[in-house]
């Protein structure tokens, strides 16, 4: 089975992005996981959520920038 819908999105999708402080506390897990200091399991879950996100933004930024057809 195939789902498709369509979502309206606003028209300054251009601008979301991660918070600063929550972008700051991705790129602390992810530098300390880098320099080899483990992670609690809630660390690489917390961590894992937030590249998600950031990717989801990524992706509606990059719809929102693309020409309409």
């Amino acid at each position: 089975m195939v789902l498709t819908f369509e979502v309206d999105l606003p028209d300054d999708l251009a601008r979301f992005r991660l918070p600063q402080a929550v972008s700051a506390r991705l790129q602390d897990l992810l530098d300390r996981q880098e320099s080899g200091q483990p992670l609690t399991q809630q660390e690489r879950d917390e961590a894992q959520g937030l590249v998600n996100l950031a990717d989801l933004l990524t992706l509606l930024r990059l719809r929102a920038e693309r020409p309409s057809r």
